[in-house]
């Protein structure tokens, strides 16, 4: 489904805990980190293709978050035309995303990476707030940043880095285990993937 400037309607999902980190994925068999994302079907509404996405991504129901608030628009990526289907040149630009921000109620043991038959992530981590700036790939980047800086008005977070600090935010957080226990981060939660 697509709109008509070729943007596919979506919900993109920013999952806090109690510390303020963010829930943050690791694609299947693929290098590149994410937050929870999925397209909206035909007659759904975004809060119900958030729910579905929440437990289809990573297994956690209704009941195990709390909605802090979402942005209070579509904001719209475009997607490089040498990563777009060849048939799809023609019609697909990008993404437009509604962006959720979410309080996790639960414990961590109740995410599940294999909820479904088709997993999204194979690994995840808790990160600090600014951190996905650093670490998600360079066309979504500016999405990320105009979703964060809006969410953040939810949560008592410190203000963003300034660009050049994204990259360093994102080693500070891939350091050694030791340095993540002395920083208080959660290490990285993995669980086998069975396809």
């Amino acid at each position: 489904m697509l709109d008509r400037e070729g943007y596919r309607p979506n919900v993109c999902i920013v999952l806090v805990n109690a510390r303020n980190q963010v829930f943050w994925g690791k694609r299947i068999r693929e290098h590149s980190w994410q937050f929870p994302q999925g397209g909206i079907k035909q007659g759904e509404t975004p809060v119900e293709a958030m729910y579905r996405e929440l437990h289809e991504e990573i297994g956690l129901r209704p009941e195990h978050v709390e909605i802090l608030g979402h942005t209070r628009d579509w904001l719209k990526y475009d997607v490089p035309r040498r990563w777009i289907k060849r048939q799809w040149r023609d019609s697909y630009r990008g993404q437009k995303q509604l962006w959720f921000l979410l309080r996790f109620v639960g414990r961590d043991f109740q995410v599940s990476l294999r909820a479904t038959h088709h997993p999204e992530f194979d690994a995840w981590r808790w990160a600090y707030y600014w951190v996905p700036l650093g670490g998600v790939i360079a066309f979504k980047r500016p999405v990320y940043q105009q979703a964060l800086v809006e969410l953040a008005r939810f949560l008592p977070v410190p203000p963003p880095p300034q660009r050049s600090d994204y990259a360093q935010l994102w080693r500070k957080q891939a350091g050694d285990r030791a340095e993540q226990q002395q920083e208080a981060l959660l290490p990285i939660s993995q669980e086998p993937v069975f396809c």
